[in-house]
């Protein structure tokens, strides 16, 4: 007859629950505030930056047909911007897996309208391709945030940083 293996102190399981335990220290609070401060304030500028001075127009590889998708582009950066602002204020898993889902799907929508309209001045050089396999990447890269971010929502974690 085998006896159950003890867990003592020193091993690396939850003594509760048994799930193995994570080494490294949990973020505190005031660190993600101030990371998530540290986001708002980065959207913020990069809104100043496209839409007041210089603007997107003095950027020499974008083409007029930038105004088709500069309103998905803001979108996105306003909604990343919200959630920011939320997570600032509450600071809580499922607030935050939810404001991720909604600014990472609003960057979804306007990567998939840059893939569309193409505003790049880059057609017919080898950087035309470097730019839709980029693109491509953010859309596969999005698509996994969205799932990663309904299964904290769902489990109400925060990811480990």
């Amino acid at each position: 007859m085998s006896t159950p293996t003890e867990h003592l102190p020193s091993d690396s399981r939850d003594h509760r629950t048994g799930h193995e335990l994570d080494p490294r220290p949990p973020v505190p609070p005031r660190g993600r505030r101030a990371g998530y401060a540290g986001s708002l304030l980065t959207s913020l500028v990069m809104l100043l930056l496209i839409n007041v001075w210089p603007g997107w127009e003095v950027v020499p590889f974008l083409t007029p047909r930038t105004v088709l998708v500069i309103g998905a582009v803001n979108a996105s950066i306003i909604a990343r911007a919200i959630a920011d602002l939320v997570n600032v204020v509450v600071d809580q898993p499922r607030p935050r897996a939810f404001g991720d889902i909604i600014s990472i799907g609003f960057g979804l929508i306007a990567l998939v309208q840059m893939w569309q309209v193409f505003p790049l001045d880059v057609i017919g050089t080898g950087w035309e391709v470097v730019a839709r396999v980029l693109l491509a990447i953010g859309v596969v890269g999005s698509v996994v945030g969205i799932v990663e971010a309904i299964v904290r929502l769902v489990t109400g974690r925060f990811p480990r940083m």
